[in-house]
């Protein structure tokens, strides 16, 4: 069973990092940036909100910092939702 990811939560879900992983990303630079913002393992996050019609932007927020991320961003961190086994 793979973890959820950042882009499967619901709106005001909270979770913590597990990781990070690209699948067919387009920007193989993808994954060293979200580590740069912040998104590490352990680090809680929470989705926010969604864009217009639960679409883009998501607003996050990782540690005390807030994001506005693209769905392909967010569908590269994987998470442990709060109340649910890893």
């Amino acid at each position: 069973m793979t973890a959820p990811r950042l882009s499967d939560l619901p709106a005001g879900a909270r979770g913590t990092v597990i990781g990070l992983r690209a699948e067919g990303s387009p920007d193989p630079q993808l994954l060293h940036r979200l580590s740069e913002l912040g998104f590490l393992p352990g680090e809680p996050v929470q989705l926010l909100r969604r864009g217009p019609g639960g679409r883009e932007p998501l607003a996050v927020q990782i540690g005390e910092t807030f994001f506005a991320l693209r769905r392909v961003e967010a569908q590269c961190v994987e998470v442990n939702v709060e109340g649910l086994p890893a």
